[in-house]
């Protein structure tokens, strides 16, 4: 049996989902908690193997508890299931450790799919939840890029920002025009972009242009 902590300050929540997670085969809920702090002493007490975990409540919210819970037992598997998917839940949620992400729109069978599946090692992310990591992770990616420039390179580009030509660009840093041009082929190789017009969108887009 997959034990289960199920962590929600709606009552009628607690009852519907633990009745349905209840009939099933493989699953047990063997506590209940309306609020943060309780579900840490219940988590820390009982050790379940998944903790459902809402993210609105009196006392303390679902981030906290989950910090709480994730300092203190690392090997905890927490799903959070919510009615919020803007940012400021999202990320701080998984960043506090929890494995998966739901929202109380799905249906309970997706609700009990998911602890199956976490509890086996798997991460569950609501599409929408999924589409922002992936979007997120993109900008990181997109951010690092540019800190490959080196000095004389971030020069170039500033440059290039300001509508010069090569050649304008190597009579101002007094560097030969074979120079100048192998800079500015770097530059777009390390931004990843075809060509100096998506470079300079690049400059823009992350504030490099003061």
């Amino acid at each position: 049996m997959i034990r289960v902590l199920f962590v929600d300050d709606h009552e009628m929540v607690r009852i519907g989902v633990t009745a349905y997670l209840s009939a099933q085969n493989d699953i047990e809920v063997i506590a209940e908690a309306d609020d943060g702090k309780l579900a840490v002493e219940l988590a820390l007490l009982h050790k379940p193997d998944i903790i459902l975990m809402d993210l609105v409540m009196k006392e303390m919210d679902g981030i906290e508890a989950t910090k709480r819970i994730i300092d203190q037992w690392p090997d905890a598997k927490i799903i959070i299931v919510t009615s919020f998917l803007d940012d400021e839940k999202v990320y701080p949620a998984l960043e506090a450790g929890a494995t998966s992400y739901m929202l109380k729109t799905s249906k309970a069978s997706d609700i009990a799919n998911a602890v199956r599946s976490t509890y086996k090692g798997q991460s569950i992310l609501e599409p929408e939840v999924a589409g922002k990591m992936m979007k997120k992770m993109r900008q990181k990616n997109e951010h690092y890029l540019h800190e490959e420039l080196t000095n004389r390179e971030m020069e170039i580009l500033l440059l290039m920002t300001q509508g010069k030509t090569n050649q304008e660009i190597a009579d101002e840093l007094f560097i030969a025009l074979k120079t100048a041009k192998v800079h500015v082929s770097n530059i777009l190789a390390k931004l990843q972009v075809q060509d100096r017009t998506q470079a300079v969108i690049y400059a823009f887009k992350h504030n490099i242009v003061k």
